[in-house]
């Protein structure tokens, strides 16, 4: 039967190879059914064992019994050992023989060590598709689009090579990769109809609705020494959780197997984020994965959350270049303020974490407060607090930073991108209030820096299970991230702020009052939020003396 199914396989190739017949073929398929626990004894102690659900446990846990090691022995003799090895107990040579040799044998083959066939990917200069930022949040993208430009053109220039493919589960263009489909068209082997759109035999964007099998195929072409992207929604990423389990633990323990060669990385991209989830509603909000790769071992895993999309053409073209890692990369696909010109993403990129001098008053001097932040919707949110602060808390000084490698808060020791503890002080200080805005479930940022110096002046605020179908703003209000509550932290941990707190805070109390009944009444965001730029209503004078200024 293996011998027909072979030679049937055989023809097949041969008639699409050579004949050029790509009409879908029905492979051959074995179907080898045999009962649980086959061979082993029909009843132990009478209970019933072969074709049974105990052959799966240990029939003969006790084995102090004379009758138990008998049914033992018989078992074992029913293989016929000496068939198979000679009265020494070497394997006979006549057998051994039948083994491949050279590059035939298993784990010799090239295709299963795929790090021997990789060639590295032409990669066009990232730095080619900047987005222009003249100033801060003066321009507006939709990060994952300028993202598929780039990956347009990394699969043109790999399409002869054949070593590139895009996989996505039926979201490839909802996750703004559409433009890669300008050079190459989906893959698809059953009927094409007329009106079908971007599909032919030979396409490099493997899209299927099966979240399961995209990570399947990605591993497949990862361990054969190929390069590809893998984009989901985040919060269905979690379908193939076990997967990325093992597909992680495999990473690991190759990394010290010396004859392992190094193979491309598996590379995600999680998009339609939990806080771009507004239409969807509650089920589609969910940033948990981070929390579950976390737990891997930091040899393999590299979590980047670009704050915008020139941060996420360098983190992209980062990806593609490395080895043998897990990479996810989080960044949002719906329009939104770009911050850093193409020079600045690299060196924050490269940083990991790192101060933003233009948002930040505090140079030459202690601040007295760090706005951390992390993903893109909480740096947004964080700048604007930022801003309300500098506005109408002029003499406060703010230190803005922001983390896009979520690794660099391990410590040095726990993880190769990790900071030391003298360079993590010297970011967020030793002894001043953090309040840190983060994309995900706010005790990951706590895990991952709990034995910090500082931690126990660290508040960080995230994504604590609360949502609905909403407008954006009010997605990050159910969940205390928005900027009025990210002001209100702020002063809540500024005692020399005195009696004039009051009248800060309950002004930010009555500007979220109004947001709710503003949503409520016309369905969408409050004109002053939905259309905020940076600088836009920031004073530069000096503090005032009166309480004017304080009706945000």
């Amino acid at each position: 039967v293996m011998d027909a199914c072979v030679a049937e396989i055989q023809a097949i190739w041969h008639d699409a190879r050579v004949n050029g017949n790509l009409k879908r073929p029905t492979w051959p398929m074995i179907v080898f059914r045999t009962p649980k626990g086959w061979t082993c004894p029909a009843y132990i102690d009478e209970k019933k064992c072969e074709d049974y659900w105990r052959s799966h446990q240990v029939p003969m846990g006790d084995m102090s019994t004379q009758e138990h090691i008998q049914i033992l022995e018989e078992w074992m003799k029913s293989y016929r050992p000496e068939e198979l090895f000679d009265e020494h107990g070497t394997f006979r040579a006549e057998l051994a023989a039948l083994a491949p040799k050279g590059h035939r044998r298993m784990s010799d083959n090239p295709h299963a060590n795929g790090g021997l066939l990789v060639r590295d990917l032409k990669m066009p200069d990232f730095r080619k598709y900047a987005v222009d930022v003249p100033t801060p949040g003066a321009t507006t993208a939709e990060s994952t689009r300028v993202m598929g430009k780039f990956l347009r053109d990394v699969m043109k220039e790999n399409l002869a090579s054949k070593n590139f493919r895009l996989f996505s589960p039926d979201e490839n263009n909802s996750n703004r990769w559409q433009d890669v489909l300008e050079v190459t068209n989906r893959c698809f082997m059953a009927e094409i109809y007329p009106e079908d759109d971007k599909l032919s035999p030979d396409g490099r964007v493997m899209e299927v609705l099966s979240e399961h099998q995209c990570q399947g195929w990605l591993e497949a072409y990862n361990l054969t020494g190929r390069h590809g992207f893998f984009s989901c929604y985040e919060a269905f990423i979690h379908i193939i959780d076990s997967m990325f389990n093992q597909h992680a633990k495999w990473l690991k323990v190759c990394n010290h197997i010396p004859w392992r060669r190094p193979i491309p990385s598996f590379n995600y991209l999680l998009s339609s984020h939990v806080w771009r989830q507004d239409h969807n509603g509650f089920s589609h909000q969910d940033p948990g994965f981070l929390d579950h790769v976390v737990n891997k071992k930091a040899e393999v895993i590299r979590i980047y959350l670009p704050p915008d999309a020139n941060t996420l053409l360098s983190v992209t073209d980062h990806c593609l270049r490395s080895r043998n890692y897990v990479n996810v990369v989080v960044a949002g696909k719906q329009p939104a303020p770009q911050w850093l010109t193409m020079d600045q993403a690299v060196k924050h990129c490269t940083l990991g974490a790192s101060i933003w001098e233009w948002a930040s008053n505090d140079k030459g001097s202690e601040p007295d407060v760090v706005m951390a932040c992390c993903g893109d919707v909480p740096t947004l949110e964080t700048l604007a607090a930022v801003e309300l602060i500098r506005t109408h808390l002029p003499e406060i000084k703010v230190r803005v930073v922001n983390v896009v490698n979520l690794m660099k808060l391990l410590p040095a020791t726990e993880h190769p991108h990790g900071m030391n503890d003298r360079d993590f002080d010297a970011l967020f200080t030793k002894n001043k209030p953090i309040i840190f805005a983060f994309h995900g479930y706010p005790w990951l940022i706590h895990r991952l820096s709990y034995r910090r110096t500082n931690h126990d002046n660290l508040h960080v605020r995230g994504y604590k299970e609360e949502g609905t179908t909403t407008t954006p703003f009010d997605m990050v209000v159910l969940n205390d991230l928005d900027r009025f509550h990210l002001v209100g932290d702020v002063i809540d941990r500024l005692p020399q702020l005195g009696s004039r707190a009051a009248y800060i805070k309950q002004a930010l109390h009555e500007k979220l009052i109004e947001h709710k009944h503003y949503i409520r009444e016309y369905g969408d965001d409050m004109p002053e939020i939905s259309g905020w730029k940076w600088g836009s209503s920031r004073v530069v004078s000096g503090p005032s003396t009166s309480t004017e200024g304080d009706n945000v």
